[in-house]
Formats: C-alpha cells, structure tokens, sequence
C-alpha cells in the first residue's frame, strides 16, 4: 500500500495527502501547494507518505 500511495503522491499529491492524513491541515496545505505549483506539493505529500504522518 506505501508503494501506492508513493506512486500517488508523485502523480496526485492532494489524493495522496488524503488518503494518509485525511482532511487535516495538511491536506488542505497540500491542495494549495498544488494548485498554485506543482513541484512543491508533491514534495509535501512525498513527506506526509514516507514519514507517516498518522
């Protein structure tokens, strides 16, 4: 499942930041590093992920 959401953090980060922390402040952090640049939100969802931030 890591190596999923991994792969979804790459491709989608807000779906991956969701799916670990739910509708937290950081996913709504997430969402809005992604919307205005991608590279930074895929970051932060790759560190949600790999640090399971639960």
């Amino acid at each position: 499942m890591k190596v999923v959401k991994i792969l979804l953090a790459i491709i989608l980060p807000p779906l991956a930041a969701f799916l670990q922390v739910g509708p937290t402040l950081h996913f709504w952090l997430n969402l809005l590093l992604s919307f205005l640049f991608f590279f930074p939100g895929m970051i932060h969802a790759l560190w949600l992920v790999l640090t399971d931030q639960t």
